[in-house]
């Protein structure tokens, strides 16, 4: 690992605690615009690092919010980690459509399942629409910006592979 991958790392995670700031509304306070600076580090991030970005992101949005579910945070940054993971590696192997869809179902319908039996079916069923729509926010958002910045970028950030 390299200077430039830290560096580049640090800043996305940054990036993505700043997002946890501008909240969705719903009935638990950590949905946040806070995956999109690690979808966009797909463009410039191996995956793990990718994964690490995103995983800073959410606990810095659960922190924000207070933690309203508690430890259950580190399962749902755990969750984030894999899901950007495999984004990023979608993105690197040119599946440009499918990353998208891959993201919006695993992020929005299968990361909260595990709470249908960790707390309650009627908790996961009246989160999954606000998940949802939080989870098509911020990929709508980052389908805007990704191909703008990554153009504007070019060979700025050096495009980590």
């Amino acid at each position: 690992m390299n200077v430039r991958t830290m560096t580049l790392t640090a800043l996305f995670a940054a990036l993505c605690a700043v997002g946890g700031f501008i909240k969705i509304p719903s009935g638990v306070g950590s949905l946040a615009l806070d995956t999109i600076p690690a979808l966009l580090a797909a463009s410039f991030l191996p995956p793990v690092f990718v994964g690490a970005a995103s995983m800073t992101g959410h606990l810095a949005s659960a922190m924000y919010a207070g933690f309203p579910l508690g430890p259950f945070h580190i399962l749902i940054a755990i969750e984030m980690m894999i899901i950007l993971y495999v984004f990023a590696r979608l993105h690197k192997a040119g599946h440009h459509s499918s990353k998208w869809v891959f993201f919006i179902i695993a992020n929005g319908l299968l990361a909260p399942l595990p709470f249908y039996f960790l707390v309650s079916p009627a908790f996961f069923i009246g989160m999954v629409p606000a998940i949802f729509l939080a989870t098509v926010v911020n990929a709508v958002v980052a389908v805007v910006v990704m191909p703008v910045l990554s153009k504007a970028a070019g060979d700025r950030f050096g495009l980590v592979r």
